[in-house]
């Protein structure tokens, strides 16, 4: 399934003040269809669980105060206890709302997959997670991107604003094919000023985006979706195959009945896959790992009762 629709560009306008894009008949069928497909899922998906999954930090700064007895000395602010020449703590309060910002990758090499395209999935699983954050009442905005920061909705509060994010994203339409992840990370980086949850649902094949999700990580909670073709790993027995790169226009004449030319398509995919996960642990981030043909409900299912778990010990 691939996500299309028309748009209405004005010329070359920050992505955050990017027009609306038109709103077909078709657009909003699919909309629909996804609301539908996945109710049961949002409904159950996180139920007594969302505030383990997406807790974020959970406090923040509130006052500083006189020391007490018994209060933790980690607490101490020292700066102030030398001027006040006693001592001083912060004190923290619990953070109730949530901001969840949905960063979407949409570049050419996410055009590609069955019976999902990976663009087509990303978009799905952010629309479950949108109606989740409207499910409680937490903000939700979104920044989908390719060769560059192309559209972001700024997070608000209310169905209507998730239902807004969900069009948006099913209509959008990249003007760039080549993958640009390290701006996006920097770009959502500069967008947030408080501590947020992102969610970064893209195949992470590009270069350079190792340290823009270190910085990231290090001010948000960051879960990391990847998102993957089985055929990008196991090629078809399928004779001569003429290839092309999405984002390149390179092309290359393979033969797949040649048994050890698929071999060593498999294992240079696999290495490259490898080096994405050492990539993502090195950076501290949760990871999911998703597949075009496989059902993605069950995986999340499963990764964010692990994600709960863990955040509870």
């Amino acid at each position: 399934m691939r996500y299309e629709g028309r748009e209405r560009r004005g010329a070359a306008p920050s992505p955050v003040r990017a027009r609306r894009r038109t709103v077909t008949a078709e657009v909003l069928r699919q909309v629909k269809g996804i609301e539908l497909r996945t109710r049961a899922l949002v409904n159950t998906l996180f139920t007594g669980d969302y505030r383990s999954v997406f807790r974020g930090q959970g406090i923040e700064f509130a006052e500083v105060r006189a020391y007490q007895q018994g209060d933790d000395f980690r607490a101490i602010d020292w700066n102030v206890s030398a001027r006040m020449g006693h001592p001083f703590v912060k004190t923290f309060h619990e953070e109730r709302e949530i901001t969840l910002l949905l960063v979407v990758d949409q570049s050419g090499s996410c055009q590609f997959g069955r019976p999902y395209t990976k663009a087509g999935l990303a978009v799905e699983v952010a629309a479950v997670l949108a109606l989740a954050a409207a499910r409680h009442n937490d903000r939700v905005g979104a920044l989908t991107f390719a060769d560059k920061v192309e559209f972001v909705v700024r997070p608000k509060k209310g169905r209507p604003h998730a239902l807004r994010v969900i069009r948006d994203l099913v209509a959008f339409v990249p003007r760039g094919q080549g993958t640009n992840l390290g701006e996006a990370l920097h770009y959502a980086t500069k967008l947030l000023r408080h501590h947020a949850i992102v969610v970064v649902l893209s195949d992470f094949r590009a270069e350079g985006w190792e340290e823009p999700l270190r910085r990231l990580a290090a001010d948000h909670d960051v879960v990391a979706i990847t998102i993957d073709d089985p055929r990008e790993v196991q090629l078809p027995d399928a004779g001569w195959v003429d290839l092309e790169d999405a984002e390149t226009g390179q092309r290359v004449l393979l033969d797949t009945s040649h048994s050890p030319t698929r071999t060593r398509v498999r294992v240079a995919a696999e290495r490259q896959m490898q080096l994405r996960t050492r990539k993502l642990i090195q950076a501290g981030v949760d990871r999911v790992a998703l597949q075009t043909n496989v059902p993605y409900a069950p995986l999340l299912r499963r990764a964010f009762a692990e994600r709960a778990r863990r955040l509870k010990r």
